[in-house]
């Protein structure tokens, strides 16, 4: 029996319109599921945050943060982290909102990246939700927890180290004091947990747990910053470690102040070689060589190894921008010149020169690496719960600092500083660098700081301590540095 001709047409219409259904199912909830779950107008997002298991963070095989049920409705989920206040600059916290790694790696550590939603697009399609890929950092947890143990007990006010590989940017230690526990706000501390964060984020005064020492805080880095002037110089006015420079008595020519060394004694008392001034830390040389150069030289020339930018760790996430002014507002919204004086004081790191211990970390790293430095990193792998690799670290060079033979005069500068300068009680540690103590003004502790690069002859990583307190920094510092580096080192 044949079917009319309406009666047809309308079967074939339900049929095409059956088809286009399916189609636009396979299509919204395959290929626009991501973009429909992340849409700022889509309220569930935010309510399903906890209903599913974020990836875990871990570092040299131990599990750092991870989900756990918490037998509630909401959150299901939890998050738990291993010794916090250890590892907390690195992994940051997360509580719908995050910080860090964990705000970096959102997306694929909450299982929304397309890099798991498009693989698991069936997963999707009958409603089976993607799982978080699991982060792997590069960190050294012995080495962290012992920066950490360490940094604790050398102040009573704030610390910060950071250490890179110098041939990948790996950055294997990034300690800080004080430090925050992120267990106190994680998700299943519900409004308990908000308000300790609200606490954290308010706390007044210079100490603020949230903001890591290590590469989200400035410094004003002393002598340290003397390694980058005396690479712009020998780079600008053709000097060498063994060119004879000024290191006696320096009037300043705008206050008419003398600027005083250490000591006026030894290398420091009239005349010396590059090498001798750089190792006994004589301040007038180095003040004398900046006012030669002048601030926009000594600016462009500190550009060059990630001064006067923000650098990117991981995906927006930055360090603190490390800065060598030019110029600055003053308290009445001015823009005040960096005049001869302030030149001269920004020669030795002073002045407004500012500093984390991962930027100086950096300039140590150009030394120990031809003049060279790589772009740092925090994440060195991530995989989906299928062991799948989703992200391997591939190393990238931020910038060529300085010619090769300059790192090379300098890096034997540096080893002179422990074997004959000012950080001689630090040769047992096999590392090579430069002390620093910069004042803070009035009322408030120095900056005490040491970088360099360990082991002394074949470099492989570079390093950067600072905490505050009373006394210099090659004995309060240096000892610290150097514990840390003989732990990573120990592997």
């Amino acid at each position: 029996m044949n079917m009319d001709k309406p009666l047809r047409r309308v079967a074939i219409f339900a049929l095409l319109l059956f088809f286009g259904l399916m189609a636009q199912v396979n299509y919204v909830q395959g290929s626009q599921a991501e973009a429909l779950r992340t849409d700022d107008n889509n309220a569930r997002q935010y309510a399903d945050v906890f209903n599913s298991p974020r990836g875990q963070i871990t570092a040299g095989g131990q599990v750092l943060a991870k989900s756990d049920l918490t037998g509630k409705d909401n959150p299901k989920y939890g998050r738990s982290y291993k010794d916090g206040l250890i590892y907390s600059p690195a992994t940051g916290f997360f509580n719908g909102g995050a910080s860090k790694v964990e705000m970096a790696y959102n997306s694929l550590l909450g299982g929304k990246d397309k890099r798991i939603t498009q693989q698991r697009w069936f997963d999707s399609f009958i409603g089976k939700k993607a799982e978080g890929a699991n982060v792997e950092l590069a960190l050294n947890p012995k080495a962290q927890a012992l920066a950490y143990s360490r940094l604790k007990g050398s102040t009573s006010r704030r610390a910060g180290a950071a250490v890179i590989d110098i041939e990948t940017g790996a950055i294997v230690v990034l300690a800080s004091f004080p430090s925050f526990d992120p267990n106190e706000v994680a998700p299943q501390t519900g409004l308990k947990g908000g308000k300790r964060l609200e606490e954290l984020e308010n706390k007044p005064g210079v100490i603020k747990p949230l903001i890591d020492n290590a590469m989200s805080q400035t410094f004003p880095p002393g002598s340290t910053f003397k390694t980058v002037t005396a690479a712009i110089a020998m780079e600008q006015m053709n000097l060498t470690s063994g060119s004879t420079v000024n290191t006696g008595a320096l009037v300043l020519p705008e206050s008419n102040r003398p600027l005083p060394n250490s000591h006026d004694t030894g290398q420091c008392a009239g005349q010396a070689p590059l090498r001798g001034a750089f190792a006994e830390s004589c301040n007038t040389t180095f003040a004398k060589l900046a006012m030669d150069m002048g601030i926009e030289r000594l600016n462009q020339g500190a550009s060059k190894f990630g001064f006067n930018k923000r650098v990117e760790v991981e995906p927006d996430l930055f360090a603190a921008e490390s800065d060598v002014p030019v110029s600055i507002k003053n308290a009445q919204g001015e823009t005040v010149e960096t005049g001869q004086d302030g030149t001269a004081r920004s020669g030795i790191g002073q002045e407004n020169v500012r500093s984390t211990p991962l930027q100086m970390a950096m300039v140590a790293s150009a030394v120990a690496n031809d003049g060279k430095i790589m772009k740092p990193y925090l994440v060195q792998k991530v995989r989906a719960q299928d062991q799948s690799e989703l992200y391997n670290a591939d190393p990238v060079q931020f910038s060529q600092a300085i010619k090769q033979d300059t790192a090379d005069q300098l890096a034997d500068m540096m080893r002179a500083v422990v074997t004959e300068g000012t950080a001689k009680n630090l040769a047992q540690f096999n590392i090579a660098g430069k002390t620093g103590t910069a004042e803070q003004g009035p009322g408030n502790p120095n900056a005490r700081w040491f970088a360099g690069f360990a082991p002394m002859d074949k470099p492989k990583y570079a390093f950067a301590v600072v905490t505050e307190g009373a006394g210099s920094g090659g004995e309060a510092a240096g000892p610290v540095a150097g514990a840390i580096m003989q732990a990573v080192l120990r592997k």
